[in-house]
């Protein structure tokens, strides 16, 4: 460390004790009313303002100091400081001069010239604001800076708006190993002028010719609202140049606000799959959680995280993590932990279908809300033990429900698959028959609102195709898909999940909500596009190979058995199925069927014959 690199930890030393602050601070105001009457005086100061000068350099740094305090100045960390803590010292620095000025107007024996006044207030503010920040610019001259021996890249940044500004102030400010070079931005206002120091260049149709023309190296998409479809476009523009394509994560992924360089990352499928951010009645949301107990299943797997995150946010008394495989929940408490959650939580190791160890947890833990995720989900597995799908999925789901009734919970939302409708698996035939078994609660237990909610896959789950595709293009292909024509609906993991807290808040008793899904995606285009992502070309680089279709496995996946009677709701991504196409079923064959020494066979055949 040279002697540049000391002075400089030194001089940030005395900005991190606050004591130090303030001690600071008190001199270089004492010294703010030395100068104020020094320049309109003398600068030894005539005998007769000498009293004046001593008394107001007690009673001006006091006052100045004491309004900071209760202000909140002396809790900074100033050399991360933003424009809102400089606001903080603003506010506070001008409540103390009015303290200041009110004490004087009251004491008639201190005399202050005009001039002086003017001169100490001004250069007081200056000395204690050029301090903090002084060191500010020591803490970014020591970040993280450029390799000496490699120029910086040059970096194109699409949107001019307040996330595009912040990456180019950071990219500024911490030398990164990229040069922002200029702006992509579709508001012609914005056109030819210059945010942060930084040119804005043209708009959408420009990106190209701008990127090929001033040999653009890294093009950055600085837009955390922006859809699927606009990324997808961005790429395509830019496809043939060879540039180097990063993406600030979408809203959902910046929910604590911070925009910076490091946040930005290569282009993944979630981020040609985003749609426009979703309107949620937080206020409904809460009124059913805050203040209560929640049971969640399943809670271990991708979507059971995810709802424990979202309803955490939401304050409720106690959480309940279930889960059969104890390292996935221990995984979720080690996050809780990490994270400092303060809601408390038990995780509970348990299987849902055991009905006496069920019962034991709804006597003493007595949940107000259940949110059932738990189910087995993978169709080739569940195919070929079709005995164990009934058990989780099916009976499972009566367990939870019947409890849930008994011991009053308020409210019972399970969490369905598009493969339930026309099922032509045993997967999608024990999830067809988990909501029927709902219904049936619904009818006994009135008291609870039962309320399903059915959605189809899910990106970056575990069950999910995607990872398989991820794994097979790194080891160099081929990637394999079952058939030419498969396509499937996807959504994001937070999108459904929040959606599916909304139509829990919806519903009042035996509901069976639809979520929009947008689109359906082609597979074979789906893979096409994660191999383009890594930067190989398809059937050149990266062979996609077709296996055919396994047992179980649909084409083409719906989300109703008659589309054209789904009634809307008030939110315009939940769409309610029509009541008569979820017919009640109970108990008791489920449990004959399992009870008995029946082969798989023939269990299979009595999972069609109810799931149909």
């Amino acid at each position: 460390m040279g002697p540049r690199e000391k002075l400089t930890g030194l001089w940030l030393r005395l900005a991190r004790r606050n004591r130090r602050v303030l001690f600071l601070d008190l001199f270089l105001l004492a010294f703010a009313v030395y100068a104020g009457f020094a320049l309109r005086l003398t600068l030894l100061v005539g005998k007769n303002f000498r009293a004046d000068l001593l008394a107001v350099a007690v009673l001006f740094p006091a006052c100045v100091a004491l309004l900071l305090h209760f202000c909140g100045v002396y809790r900074v960390y100033w050399p991360q400081a933003s424009v809102e803590e400089y606001a903080r010292l603003t506010r506070g620095y001008a409540y103390g001069c009015a303290v200041f000025l009110g004490v004087c107007f009251f004491m008639k024996s201190i005399t202050v010239p005009r001039t002086s006044l003017a001169i100490m207030i001004f250069a007081g503010f200056f000395f204690i604001g050029s301090i903090r920040a002084s060191w500010r610019l020591a803490e970014l001259s020591g970040s993280p800076g450029r390799d000496a021996g490699r120029p910086p890249k040059k970096a194109l940044i699409i949107g001019a708006g307040e996330a595009g500004a912040y990456i180019a102030r950071d990219m500024q400010r911490r030398l990164y190993d990229l040069l922002p070079v200029g702006f992509i931005d579709d508001d012609p206002e914005k056109l030819g002028k210059q945010i942060a120091g930084v040119p804005v260049l043209g708009n959408d149709d420009d990106l190209a010719g701008i990127a090929a023309s001033m040999g653009i190296e890294v093009v950055l998409i600085a837009i955390p609202s922006a859809s699927g479809s606009r990324v997808r476009e961005y790429l395509s523009s830019i496809s043939s140049l060879g540039v180097e394509v990063r993406v600030l994560p979408s809203l959902w992924e910046l929910a604590d606000g911070r925009v910076e360089v490091t946040r930005l990352r290569s282009v993944e499928l979630q981020d040609l799959l985003r749609r426009a951010p979703i309107r949620l009645d937080e206020q409904d949301i809460g009124a059913y959680i805050a203040g209560k107990k929640i049971l969640i299943t399943g809670a271990g797997g991708s979507i059971g995280k995810e709802i424990c995150q979202q309803v955490l946010r939401h304050s409720p008394a106690e959480l309940f993590v279930l889960g059969h495989g104890e390292q996935s929940i221990y995984s979720l408490i080690q996050s809780f932990r990490e994270s400092g959650e303060t809601v408390p939580y038990k995780p509970i190791i348990a299987d849902i279908a055991d009905f006496t160890t069920m019962r034991r947890f709804f006597e003493s833990c007595g949940p107000d809300v259940v949110f059932h995720a738990a189910a087995h989900k993978h169709v080739p597995l569940m195919e070929e033990n079709p005995r164990e799908a009934l058990r989780v999925n099916a009976l499972g789901t009566w367990v939870l429900s019947e409890l849930a009734g008994l011991y009053g919970a308020e409210r019972f939302v399970m969490i369905s698959s598009d493969k339930a409708v026309h099922p032509s698996s045993v997967m999608g035939a024990t999830k067809r028959i988990a909501e029927r078994l709902l219904l049936g609660a619904w009818e006994r237990h009135r008291n609870t609102r039962y309320i399903t909610v059915r959605f189809g896959n899910v990106l970056g789950s575990r069950g999910s195709v995607v990872p398989l595709f991820e794994r097979q293009i790194r080891s160099g292909g081929p990637v394999t898909v079952t058939h030419r024509d498969m396509t499937r609906y996807f959504m994001l993991i937070p999108e459904a999940v929040s959606l599916v807290l909304q139509a829990g808040a919806m519903g009042s008793g035996g509901e069976l909500y639809v979520l929009d899904m947008g689109d359906p995606v082609n597979i074979t285009e789906m893979a096409e596009t994660l191999i383009r992502l890594h930067g190989r070309e398809p059937y050149k680089d990266i062979q996609i190979v077709y296996t055919g279709a396994r047992p179980g496995e649909k084409l083409f996946e719906e989300l109703f058995y008659d589309p054209d009677h789904v009634w809307r709701t008030r939110h315009d991504k939940i769409f309610l199925s029509r009541i008569d196409e979820n017919k009640p079923l109970f108990s008791d064959d489920i449990l004959n069927a399992l009870g008995e020494n029946l082969s798989e066979e023939s269990v299979r055949r009595f999972i069609f014959t109810l799931g149909a």
